[in-house]
Order: C-alpha cells, then sequence, then structure tokens
C-alpha cells in the first residue's frame, strides 16, 4: 500500500465539520401536529376486488418520466453513540434528537401508537432503522448542490441537537465495537417481525439491521426500456460502487479482513430478497419480469387496523396473497398499498420501484454522502454517457458478475478482473461519470473529487482504516470514536 495512506483518508472527512453557509434560524417551537406512520406504514384498505399482475406492471410503468422531470434523492444512515464512553443510543436519546428536530426546526412528528419514529419536512425524511441508526432521505432535487445543501443542513441541525446530549454520530459503514446483543432496539412493528425471521434465511440478517448503515441515491427512468439498460449498467457496477466507498472493516472491536463487511453481510441475509437478479440479463426483462420476480418473494407482514400482522410463518407469496391465500384472511386481496410495502421487504443490489435506488456503498462522510450521487448522475443522467457505460458492461458474463460481488467486499479495488483489477474499471468510471456531470453543465464535477483520490491511490476508506488499526492503533477500534470519523 502507498505510504501516505492517512492523507487518503482526508478527501473523505476534509469538509464533514464545516458548517453550511446558510444555516436555518432556531425557530420558536410550533406546535406539533403528528403524522401517523405513512408509506410504509400506513394502514391498507382490506379489499374485495382482486389486483391483476397488470396492475402490478403498471404501477411499476409510472414511475417513466420525461427527462425534463428527472431528479434524484439522496439517502443516508449514521450510527449514533455517546461521547462518554462510545456504547450506542437507546431510544430515549433518539427520541428528543427527533422531539428536538420537530420544535427546532419545524419537522413534523411521524408517530407509531405512543413512539415518535421520524419526522418529515419539505419531501425530507428522517426515519429510524432497526437498531437506531438515524437515516435521511432527501427530498427529489435537481442538482448536486441542493443536495449538498440539504445534508448539510440536516447534519447541522441533528448535530446542534446532539451535541447537548452528549452524543456523536460515526461517519462508517458499520458499527466497529458494538456486540448484537448490546445494540438497543427500536420500537417499529415490522422490525420486530423481521428480527424473529431472519435467522431463518440467513447468519448475518441481525448484523444488517442492528449494526449496518449505507448511502443510496434514487433514480429516475425515461421509459421501460432506459429502465432495463440502467438496471444492467447498475448491477454490473454496482461493485464498483462498494469498492470505491468501502468504509466497513471492523466488527466486534476487530479487523474482519474485509474492506466492506456491510456489504459481504448482504451476500447471507434471505437468498429470497437479494443479490445480483440474473433475470436482468434476460432477453425479455422489462417491469412484468421484475413483478413476475417481486410476487414469489415471500411476505415479511401485513398493516391492518395499526397493527403489523405476522406473514412470515407459512411464507405466503405476494402471488398467493393476491389469489386470497393469505392464511387468518379468506377472501381478502391486497392493495396497492400493500404491493407499495412489498416492494420495500426486497432488497437487491439495484432495488426497481417507481425509481430505482443503488444500495452498494457504505456509508460515510458528507463528502461521501455527496459523492454517491454524483457518480451515478453522472453515468445514467445524460444519454451518451449511459451509452457508453452500457458498452463498457455488455459483454460482462453472468459469472463475472457473481465473482465481483463475492470478492469485492473483501479485496474492493484490489480484486483481479480480466487483464487488470477493479481499479482500472473504477478509472474508467468515474471518467465517463466526470463527462456526464460536464454535459449537465451545472459545475458538479467537484463532488467527485474524493473519488478521484481513492481510484487513483486504489486504496478505499475501508484500507485506510486497516492500515492504521494494524499500525498506528496497535489493533484497537477505539480511536475510531473522534472527531475526524464523527459528524
Amino acid at each position: 500500500m502507498p505510504a501516505s495512506l492517512h492523507s487518503l483518508q482526508s478527501p473523505w472527512t476534509s469538509s464533514v465539520h464545516k458548517s453550511p453557509t446558510d444555516r436555518p434560524a432556531r425557530q420558536p417551537a410550533p406546535k406539533l401536529r403528528p403524522i401517523m406512520a405513512a408509506a410504509p406504514t400506513a394502514v391498507a384498505p382490506q379489499v374485495s376486488q382482486k389486483l391483476t399482475k397488470n396492475d402490478l406492471v403498471k404501477y411499476l410503468a409510472s414511475g417513466c418520466k420525461p427527462r425534463d422531470k428527472w431528479r434524484f434523492g439522496t439517502e443516508h444512515e449514521k450510527l449514533g453513540y455517546n461521547l462518554a464512553d462510545n456504547t450506542r443510543l437507546g431510544y430515549e436519546k433518539i427520541r428528543i434528537i427527533l422531539e428536538g428536530l420537530c420544535e427546532r426546526f419545524g419537522w413534523e412528528p411521524v408517530m407509531e401508537g405512543e413512539y415518535i419514529i421520524g419526522a418529515e419536512l419539505d419531501g425530507q425524511n428522517v426515519s429510524l432503522e432497526p437498531g437506531g441508526q438515524f437515516e435521511l432521505s432527501g427530498a427529489p432535487l435537481d442538482t448536486l448542490h441542493k443536495t449538498c445543501a440539504e445534508v448539510a443542513n440536516h447534519l447541522y441541525q441533528v448535530k446542534s441537537i446532539a451535541g447537548e446530549l452528549g452524543v456523536g454520530f460515526l461517519t462508517l459503514g458499520f458499527d466497529p465495537k458494538t456486540h448484537l446483543e448490546d445494540v438497543p432496539i427500536m420500537p417499529k412493528g415490522r422490525y420486530r417481525i423481521m428480527r424473529e425471521y431472519m435467522p431463518t434465511r440467513g447468519t448475518l440478517g441481525h448484523d444488517m439491521m442492528f449494526r449496518s448503515c449505507t448511502i443510496q441515491v434514487n433514480l429516475d427512468f425515461e421509459s421501460e426500456a432506459d429502465m432495463v439498460e440502467k438496471m444492467r449498467i447498475g448491477i454490473a457496477l454496482q461493485p464498483v460502487a462498494t469498492a470505491l466507498f468501502a468504509n466497513s472493516p471492523f466488527r466486534d472491536g476487530s479487523d474482519t479482513g474485509y474492506v466492506s463487511w456491510r456489504s459481504h453481510v448482504w451476500t447471507d441475509v434471505d437468498p429470497d430478497r437479494t443479490g445480483v437478479l440474473p433475470f436482468v440479463w434476460d432477453k425479455d426483462f422489462g417491469f412484468e419480469r421484475y413483478v413476475e420476480y417481486a410476487l414469489d418473494v415471500p411476505m415479511y407482514f401485513l398493516y391492518r387496523n395499526g397493527v403489523y400482522e405476522d406473514a412470515t410463518k407459512q411464507r405466503v407469496t405476494f402471488r398467493e396473497y393476491m389469489e386470497g391465500k393469505m392464511p387468518g384472511c379468506p377472501g381478502q386481496f391486497p392493495s396497492l398499498k400493500d404491493w407499495e410495502t412489498h416492494l420495500t421487504t426486497i432488497f437487491p443490489e439495484v432495488r426497481l420501484k417507481r425509481y430505482m435506488e443503488m444500495r452498494g456503498a457504505d456509508g460515510g462522510s458528507r463528502a461521501a454522502i455527496c459523492a454517491l450521487p454524483a457518480l451515478w448522475v453522472g453515468l445514467l443522467y445524460d444519454r451518451e454517457v449511459q451509452t457508453q457505460c452500457y458498452d463498457l458492461i455488455r459483454d460482462w458474463s453472468l459469472e463475472e458478475h457473481n465473482y465481483l460481488r463475492e470478492q469485492v467486499p473483501k479485496m474492493g479495488l484490489r480484486t483481479p478482473f480480466r487483464d487488470g483489477t477493479l481499479q482500472d474499471v473504477a478509472l474508467k468510471v468515474l471518467a465517463l461519470s466526470r463527462h456526464g456531470l460536464q454535459a449537465r453543465g451545472k459545475a458538479e464535477e467537484s463532488f467527485l473529487a474524493p473519488l478521484d483520490a481513492v481510484a487513483f491511490n486504489g486504496v478505499s476508506p475501508g484500507d485506510a482504516l486497516r492500515e492504521r488499526y494494524n499500525n498506528d492503533w496497535q489493533q484497537s477500534v477505539d480511536p475510531v470514536y473522534c472527531e475526524e470519523f464523527t459528524y
């Protein structure tokens, strides 16, 4: 590895602690108007009219938009911890932070029963993952400058409240130290069902639920043909994103030997609803083929009359529910709201809804949160560049896709591929992304700078963390709990 590993971390952390120039003024506490838990936890009506497969296909196809209407939304998760002892946050402190967002900054609380479980403001949504990971789902925006301003304002708001509580948020993709049994559990009904079901399908589902963090970007498509091409590019290049953003080498206080343990975790969660999706390369792939796949994924739950009902015991698929075969619900059929909820319980490397989600990146710094949408918008929001991306991956075999999915979490950019390494592919991909951003004419290319440093040196944040762990940190993860790795 290069001798300058410490400096290689700086592109990710250089902008973490800068304050936004347009900090929102502290507002007087408004009268709160609780929002009852919204989709996917909204109450779905009991229906007696059967949905058809064509209804489900039309639902996905309704996401098609003309290019001038395209937007993108960025999501990120972060692990809160107590500065005094580096332990994870229980619900009580998380509740105070959520209430603080509402009282100081005008967010509206989202409630599940008596518990505040999130907040909404201007198209943004803050929600809780099973172990209290704090997630911002950003509004659909049209420039990366707006996305980064949104992230900066959110982090400023959260930090202003968290600092008063002695709380920080790590910029890593996986909890480096806390053992699974010590992670607090959040009071959300759907997570209870998932928690009980996960161990029946894989060995690492609880790691995913309670200790992992990611950055995602949600992208629009123009037509079915455009969706197909984007899905194929997204799945093929997801390992490149995983390698560039790899930032989760530690688990239970030790080096895992992986640059992205978070990505590896997803390989042993639930084969029914994760993975590469080989049918994406079939000639007949389109909205209908994705619907066929989702129909045969077993359901997690129903949401009826404010209560989550477990649907995992008999492993009922959505297809069977459409046929009226849900045990305990004779003559009942799903609604489109049920379908929308079901789609959120499927976790492939690229997930299709009425938009598509790129799911391969670890959680990271503020600079990383801006870089992830920059990468994919550059690749997939310019027609010429998208065509060049497709040409790049067109002849990759299914065996190569599976090989990269298996090897990249461990080896990152050093993964051997064809006549070189994945680093060679990453450099080509970044050049394409930069060209795509330049074509947009919005001066967004600078958001790729952290990725340029990683790709040029072949050293991800996860590589740099492992180097420091095995040298300066004397095989301790405790030094990661510091300002450099805290929002």
